[in-house]
């Protein structure tokens, strides 16, 4: 079929470790190992998500944390990144940017370092094992205090170069303001890493400022409310900061209150590079392409557009010099199809 979304070759930018997750396999492992899953994640699912406030986000985090805790062996580590590495090929996806913060795993798994090697044995089994290109980005979470933050940087640095590609910084902006972790990030900075962390979702273009100033952001995650003030959106596009836009995540947490307020077509036309991204499939219930498909059906986006945008999924990437020049020509032939 001419311009089939799935066949658009593209790279994955903003997908989460556990969110990755398919549903049936998290029911699986939670039968396995007796954890009862609130209805939330069984009958209901995907769940009925908000955060407009600190409850509904508390939310968000208790399922996420629940659905972490079926994970308890080396084996199930090494199946959720293959099944995560095929669903992505499925999608299209030559390249994949894997996020997670060991430090959510390290209880069972031996401590954050030895946490840090298991999913990068999985990583690079998943990619000989698929095709897929596979790096890992290492983030800390807001809520915590900024030296683990730090210890986190270390680790990334520690296997930049190894499959490491990146370190973030995560979960609710409102809560950890971006100065408390710029020492973090100017160790990971020093690494040579991609520095990605999340702003403007659930706070304001002031968020996004913070991101860019003090922790030198090179591409944020969401970044969606910059368009509250078009001279943060100028910025981005004179810097050329690649925003990983997530529209399904940002209607299932209220950031947004449909599909077609998600700011796509004014950050293309702002000229902001923008790479679509599916965040935490699990909870939303919905992958990569069906994030092409929003931009497609909602936001009229052309052939040549969706192209665009998964060219700019490849170029605001940490993908190698190969995968890259492969997928960026493999954008062209579908194009032209």
């Amino acid at each position: 079929m001419p311009h089939d979304l799935p066949a658009l070759p593209k790279a994955h930018l903003h997908l989460h470790l556990t969110g990755a997750m398919r549903h049936s396999t998290m029911a699986e492992l939670a039968q396995a190992h007796g954890v009862a899953l609130p209805p939330a994640l069984t009958q209901e699912w995907p769940p009925r998500l908000s955060t407009a406030d600190e409850r509904g986000w508390f939310r968000f985090q208790r399922l996420y944390d629940m659905a972490r805790s079926v994970l308890r062996t080396h084996d199930e580590v090494y199946r959720l990144v293959r099944e995560t590495a095929e669903d992505e090929r499925a999608e299209g996806s030559g390249w994949l940017e894997l996020q997670a913060d060991p430090s959510g795993y390290s209880g069972r798994f031996g401590g954050v370092t030895a946490f840090a090697e298991l999913l990068l044995d999985a990583a690079a089994a998943a990619a000989r094992a698929t095709g897929v290109g596979i790096g890992i980005v290492i983030a800390a979470n807001r809520t915590r205090h900024p030296l683990d933050a730090r210890t986190l940087a270390r680790l990334a640095a520690q296997f930049a170069g190894r499959g490491v590609v990146g370190f973030g910084l995560s979960n609710d902006e409102r809560r950890g303001p971006a100065e408390d972790f710029e020492r973090a990030f100017r160790i990971a900075e020093r690494a040579g890493l991609l520095l990605v962390p999340h702003a403007g979702e659930l706070a304001g273009p002031a968020s996004v400022i913070a991101a860019m100033d003090r922790l030198h952001a090179q591409r944020i995650g969401h970044g969606v409310r910059s368009v509250e003030d078009p001279e943060v959106v100028k910025r981005l596009a004179a810097a050329g900061v690649t925003l990983e836009v997530c529209p399904s995540s940002n209607v299932a947490l209220g950031v947004t209150p449909s599909a077609a307020a998600v700011p796509v077509r004014a950050l293309l036309e702002a000229g902001v590079p923008v790479a679509l991204g599916a965040d935490d499939p699990l909870l939303f219930g919905r992958r990569l392409v069906r994030q092409y498909e929003i931009a497609r059906d909602v936001h009229q986006c052309t052939p040549r557009e969706l192209a665009d945008l998964a060219r700019m999924s490849v170029l605001g990437s940490a993908a190698p010099s190969g995968i890259r020049a492969r997928l960026l020509a493999a954008i062209d032939t579908w194009l032209a199809a």
